[in-house]
């Protein structure tokens, strides 16, 4: 999907999200359906006056047709725009599988037969029947209706459990009652039939007037009197068991209330910060540890734990990961913030000829957030893999063994391709070697190790020479102000047969390792980050003036908190 249409239909999804109760400016087109349901279903009622409907006709036709070409508009951007609310709607039969859902098909049936009638009549009475079915929709934003949906839902086995049994028993006692009362009243009780029609109708107060031959044995007695018992089960059973729905669906409203606030919590822990001491720039905080958040948020370790798992936008990672076994590293637990746009993670198009490429985000967040901020200082484009659609079989992104196996690996390469068709695409990954190697950064771009040689065959850089000239300039200027050291093909290389550069459109692509010391821990991370994204522009976009981002500048008052706050799109 082009990347245009999907931030369309994400808008979309935000003004058809059908909640009242946020802070989005999508709200306002809610308030505007739901003003229009209300003067459609108006405009009806007033038709049922004669007086009214001869003196306002013209007006009252006028009202029909805006309202009647607002919602086919409407209605068919839902339909278009289903596959977002739900995977299963997506394609053809997607989308009329849609239209045979509880909302899609009030839409459908309350919007497009106004056009049947250009082709057939369609009856005055069936025509404003389905006009102000149209008020059902309300209900789509009445959260009262959703709790009553929800705790049917969650009841619906013990409700079929309860149907079942009432059926078996009424159709047992029907048999026992024909067998005792058709000698007693042959022409009453002539079949099976009516007597077994009869403890139903009893259910239902018999509205038809079929069960107007009681029982008059003693034992179709006792049977009417077991019936009269059932019709009393068959609504306080019912009854009960909805009622305890109610109960644990408002109590899971308030655990669902609980955590969003306890990620906004954790989510205002990542408050921007100055870099005073190098670049003087604001930024988000690589990470949070678990007990800083505990200690100045007063979070359990439990809340922190489920606030991190049911949100979209946080990380939890044990740095000592990061460290190299040798160092016997002690587990730290922290939380990393990441924003999410797509449902691989995120993607940021910023038109550039240089993408940053994230394949291990979900793994190594700070290696992510470090190569965002390569990209953001940079004016890079950036895409990053944040999501694990199946974290107990997780596969890697850099080296796809079985991509048609992971649901959102071809949206990414769409997207990736997109982004760096004929530029240049760096992939950061994070290193935990030991500190006694002679580098720290280190440039892969062949598949055999100490193999430094340009135009290899099995190599996905091309202008080697550009290349060439961006390293020789970075090795001196890391040396200099941070005493990194560079090497190229040394400790890692390219697997060219299965690495991601090889289903890319990228004319150049190169791995960059970073020894994890280098940016998790040391207060100049920011302005390796900088360097790095400098001396890239430099050499891969030459003559392209790029600015800072204005929030990195100056602290954005009220909208310095979290990544989400800190991401240009």
């Amino acid at each position: 999907m082009n990347q245009k249409i999907y931030k369309f239909k994400t808008e979309l999804k935000r003004v058809f999200d059908d909640n009242l109760h946020t802070k989005q400016w999508h709200n306002i087109v809610d308030y505007v359906i739901i003003g229009f349901i209300v003067l459609s279903t108006v405009e009806v009622f007033l038709t049922t006056f004669d007086a009214v409907n001869e003196k306002y006709e013209s007006l009252l036709h006028v009202i029909d047709w805006v309202t009647q070409i607002f919602f086919t508009i409407e209605v068919t951007l839902r339909i278009w725009n289903a596959d977002m609310l739900d995977p299963k709607y997506k394609g053809f039969w997607g989308r009329i599988r849609y239209c045979f859902s509880f909302y899609g098909l009030i839409d459908f049936l309350s919007t497009y037969p106004f056009y049947l009638n250009f082709f057939m009549p369609i009856p005055y009475m069936v025509f404003k029947i389905l006009r102000v079915a149209r008020l059902f929709r309300i209900f789509r934003y009445m959260h009262s209706f959703k709790m009553l949906t929800s705790a049917l839902e969650s009841k619906k086995s013990e409700l079929w459990v309860s149907m079942q049994f009432l059926i078996i028993i009424s159709i047992i006692l029907s048999f026992i009652l024909f067998f005792v009362e058709h000698e007693a009243q042959p022409e009453a009780y002539s079949n099976g039939w009516y007597s077994l029609i009869w403890p139903f109708m009893q259910y239902v107060q018999d509205p038809g007037g079929f069960g107007v031959y009681p029982p008059i044995t003693p034992i179709g007695q006792v049977i009417s009197f077991i019936v009269g018992l059932l019709g009393i089960a068959m609504f306080a059973v019912p009854a009960g068991l909805i009622g305890s729905g109610f109960t644990e669906v408002m109590e899971e409203e308030k655990q669902r209330e609980k955590v969003q606030n306890n990620i906004n919590r954790i989510r205002h822990s990542f408050k921007f910060i100055k870099d005073m001491h190098n670049t003087n720039l604001f930024y988000v905080a690589n990470y949070q540890a678990l007990d800083t958040i505990t200690t100045r948020k007063f979070l359990t370790r439990e809340d922190i734990m489920e606030a991190v798992e049911s949100s979209d936008c946080f990380h939890l990672f044990n740095l000592a990961f990061s460290v190299n076994k040798e160092d016997n590293p002690l587990d730290r637990i922290v939380v990393v913030n990441y924003v999410k746009n797509r449902p691989y993670g995120c993607c940021i198009d910023r038109k550039s000829k240089i993408t940053i490429v994230c394949t291990t985000g979900f793994t190594e967040p700070i290696c992510s957030w470090f190569g965002y901020h390569i990209a953001k200082i940079g004016g890079f484009n950036f895409i990053s893999k944040e999501i694990e659609s199946d974290p107990d079989n997780p596969m890697t992104y850099y080296n796809p063994a079985y991509p048609n196996t992971c649901p959102n690996f071809q949206l990414f390469l769409d997207d990736l391709n997109a982004l760096c068709e004929d530029g240049w695409a760096i992939l950061p990954l994070e290193a935990s070697g030991p500190r006694s190697r002679s580098s720290q950064l280190h440039f892969c771009y062949n598949s055999e190790k100490g193999n430094e040689k340009y135009g290899e065959p099995d190599s996905f850089l091309k202008d080697f020479v550009i290349f060439e000239n961006m390293y020789q300039e970075l090795t001196a200027t890391v040396g200099e102000l941070y005493n990194l050291q560079t090497d190229k093909n040394t400790y890692y290389v390219v697997n060219s047969k299965t690495n991601l550069a090889r289903l890319m459109k990228a004319k150049n692509t190169f791995t960059l390792r970073l020894e994890a010391y280098t940016f998790i821990q040391n207060g100049n991370r920011l302005a390796l980050a900088k360097t790095i994204a400098d001396v890239f522009n430099k050499h891969f976009e030459p003559g392209v003036e790029k600015k800072l981002p204005p929030e990195m500048l100056q602290r954005p008052v009220g909208h310095d908190f979290g990544m989400q706050d800190y991401v240009d799109e």
